[in-house]
């Protein structure tokens, strides 16, 4: 009972919330956390096998979204705001598409190739392929 309430009270105080990247199934592409956020930060357009790379994200102050942006994109939402908006304002760059919730991006991911997204662990099903956790 009192390593329950230890694992209860350490998951309180820092997040505990793990985060699956997911990709089409039919996406062969080998994936690197540094791949990854290269491709959720706008600076790389696709896999490495060639094919295009669409992130799709979610909706901005989920925790599973807070989580993927702190963990491996390395920014606080406030940060990654800040950064979007002067990439959109010198015409640099386009954020990526915004999704409601883990459903939407499994199936978004699961009916596109080119999408790459990101759900709370253990959401994800047998119409993805999960690349990553972080």
């Amino acid at each position: 009972m009192k390593k329950l309430f230890l694992l209860t009270l350490l998951c309180s105080s820092f997040s505990c919330l793990a985060v699956d990247v997911i990709v089409n199934p039919a996406n062969t592409s080998t994936l690197d956390e540094n791949e990854i956020k290269q491709i959720f930060i706008g600076k790389s357009k696709s896999f490495s096998d060639g094919s295009k790379a669409l992130p799709i994200t979610q909706a901005d102050g989920s925790a599973v979204t807070d989580e993927f942006n702190e963990k491996v994109l390395n920014k606080s939402s406030s940060q990654l705001k800040a950064y979007w908006s002067k990439l959109v304002f010198t015409g640099k760059g386009t954020p990526p598409k915004e999704a409601a919730d883990d459903a939407e991006v499994l199936k978004l991911v699961a009916s596109n190739p080119n999408l790459i997204g990101f759900v709370s662990s253990g959401a994800a099903d047998g119409s993805v392929k999960v690349v990553k956790s972080f």
